[in-house]
């Protein structure tokens, strides 16, 4: 555990060392690995102020509190950081069961095989002949990608289709 004390305007007492250290020293068992912190005691008129920097794996914990009593305002601090510490820790554990889950759902599939491919019958056509502007109608009416019809006249099939820039396509084979 490596604590640097810092004071502005005060001095720091065995009492307020001992009380730190034994709430770092519970930090340290809840994250299973050593603590860096650096704790900033200041007072300026009648607020006593506490600002807490740690440094744990992966991040970076920061608890600025302010009251009337150095040591009420170290217990919110620190009850501060010890919310911060269980989250990162939750944080933490939620990425490794990710890891594994994302494992176990999602095996490689082996590479000699293809995909299975099917074919999927669709009814967007009209046997009646009708004019380029009725299959216009009926396309907008059933909103489809696409719609295959007999021409009125010629009793030539033709295929209206919607673009991928939004527009119209039309298809008349010879």
């Amino acid at each position: 555990m490596n604590i640097n004390f810092t004071a502005r305007h005060t001095s720091i007492t065995p009492e307020i060392k001992k009380y730190c250290e034994r709430r770092l020293q519970s930090l340290e068992k809840v994250l299973g690995q050593k603590v860096s912190a650096d704790l900033i005691l200041s007072i300026e008129k009648y607020r006593h102020k506490v600002e807490i920097n740690m440094r744990i794996k992966r991040a970076l914990l920061n608890a600025v509190e302010e009251t009337n009593d150095m040591m009420s305002s170290l217990g919110l601090a620190f009850d501060n950081i010890e919310k911060r510490v269980k989250k990162e820790r939750d944080k933490l554990r939620e990425r490794k069961r990710r890891k594994v889950r994302e494992k176990e759902i999602l095996p490689l599939p082996p590479e000699t095989e293809e995909p299975m491919r099917r074919i999927i019958k669709s009814h967007d056509f009209s046997l009646k002949p009708m004019s380029l502007e009725e299959a216009f109608i009926q396309f907008d009416l059933d909103n489809k990608d696409v719609f295959v019809f007999k021409k009125s006249g010629t009793e030539k099939w033709a295929v209206i289709y919607r673009r991928k820039d939004g527009n119209y396509g039309l298809v008349e084979p010879e």
